[in-house]
């Protein structure tokens, strides 16, 4: 009998799992060739699994909310029609906590058999522990009693690599805290009060939250300010915004100024588009800057630009507007908000003045764009000082203090201020 085993595909460069959100097919439906089989969700993107074959879903490997390694067999399908034996589906099957890939340095093969002495720490509890998640609790000093108090999600309270991360980062963050013992300590809780309304966060608010928890507690962060004159930005755009509309079919907002304007610094100071590993710099070869793009829901979503400094006004126009559009509706590609080098945020879109961003890890620095407002300003003249009506605007960058020190984190922010305050008015697009 012909069957086939459906996978959890591989999503993306970064993506080792994903979560199951929904089956749109149950076992005993007929499944046709690009079907879509079921929802998931990942920390970048939600997207639908189609079936690449025609047949009958015979098995489900894994129920809704459960989280899944890539390349691990989700379902089975009979391609003849009819139900029949899905062992073979269930025995490539591996344990959730188990991805193919891990993103600590304690193990870089998580799957290979633990030493003795890695067994030996862990000897004293009966609770079962895989080899990654031994690992973890290796690197990250957890102490045996600690890793007997974790609740665990998976399977018969199996402690997963989630539960025993979103752990690490809770101690970190002093939510919980080690005794002497290694006995875990609860931090005291919020209470709500009469009358007070609890709303459980969704998944992607979940993340947010973890993801700038974490970044908070993995760079030391410094903020820096600079006052832009965006007098001849203003004027240029205001000038062509029309034209600009209606020979090319999309509207050429700010955004890709300032894009054009950060890709242009990276290229002079390359430190900056860089990342951290230990005590390794990575200067990145691209320049992908993400823009930070409200949504909705109130959350927040990051999509990237590739290669922004090869990009001309047009393109970037084009890119920016597309990509914002998208992820305001939710059609996003996975490959679309990741492998960004260096992050842009807006919050004069709000009406803010300015703002401390948190930066986007792994990168080491973001760059935050106030509103533009008119205000009065002394301006320098070969015949004297005098008082003058300009369009001004607060950049500000928070930085990573590992390898960006303020004399870097100043000449850049600088730059991009000149290349704004400097922008040629003559300039075609």
């Amino acid at each position: 009998m012909a069957v086939f085993e459906l996978v959890m595909p591989k999503l993306g460069e970064s993506i080792i799992e994903a979560t199951i959100t929904k089956w749109l097919k149950q076992e005993g439906d007929t499944v046709a060739e690009d079907d879509a089989v079921l929802e998931i969700a990942t920390d970048k993107v939600d997207s639908e699994i189609p079936s690449p074959v025609e047949g009958v879903l015979t098995k489900v490997n894994f129920a809704e909310g459960e989280t899944v390694a890539v390349g691990t067999v989700i379902a089975i399908i009979s391609m003849d029609g009819e139900e029949g034996e899905a062992s073979a589906g269930q025995e490539q099957q591996k344990p959730l906590d188990e991805p193919e890939t891990k993103t600590t340095q304690a193990a870089s093969q998580p799957n290979a058999e633990p030493s003795a002495q890695a067994t030996a720490d862990f000897s004293a509890s009966d609770r079962f522990y895989s080899p990654l998640v031994k690992s973890i609790a290796k690197e990250e000093n957890i102490a045996i009693g600690e890793l007997d108090g974790i609740k665990g999600t998976g399977k018969e309270g199996r402690v997963t690599k989630n539960d025993i991360l979103k752990f690490v980062a809770d101690r970190k963050s002093g939510k919980v805290a080690s005794s002497p013992k290694g006995k875990i300590v609860e931090q005291p809780t919020v209470t709500a009060g009469i009358g007070d309304e609890i709303i459980e966060m969704d998944r992607m608010r979940k993340l947010i939250a973890d993801h700038m928890v974490m970044s908070k507690h993995t760079s030391p962060h410094v903020t820096m300010f600079h006052d832009v004159d965006m007098t001849r930005v203003v004027n240029w755009r205001n000038k062509n915004k029309d034209v600009f509309l209606k020979r090319e079919g999309t509207k050429i907002t700010f955004t890709p100024l300032f894009v054009e304007a950060a890709a242009r610094a990276l290229k002079d100071f390359p430190l900056v588009n860089a990342s951290v590993d230990g005590y390794n710099m990575i200067k990145r070869k691209n320049i992908n800057i993400g823009m930070a793009t409200a949504l909705p829901s109130g959350n927040l979503i990051v999509p990237v630009i590739k290669n922004a400094d090869q990009m001309n006004l047009a393109g970037m126009a084009k890119t920016v507007n597309d990509l914002a559009e998208r992820a305001r509706n939710n059609k996003l590609n996975p490959d679309e908000i990741q492998g960004g080098t260096f992050t842009i945020t807006n919050f004069g879109q709000f009406g803010n003045s300015t703002g401390a961003p948190i930066i986007n890890q792994p990168q080491v620095a973001i760059l935050g764009i106030g509103t533009i407002q008119k205000k009065p300003v002394v301006i320098e003249t070969p015949d004297g000082d005098m008082i003058g009506i300009r369009y001004m605007m607060i950049l500000s960058m928070s930085f990573d203090h590992r390898i960006v020190d303020g004399a870097l984190g100043g000449m850049f922010l600088q730059r991009v201020a000149k290349y704004l305050e400097e922008f040629d008015l003559n300039r075609n697009v």
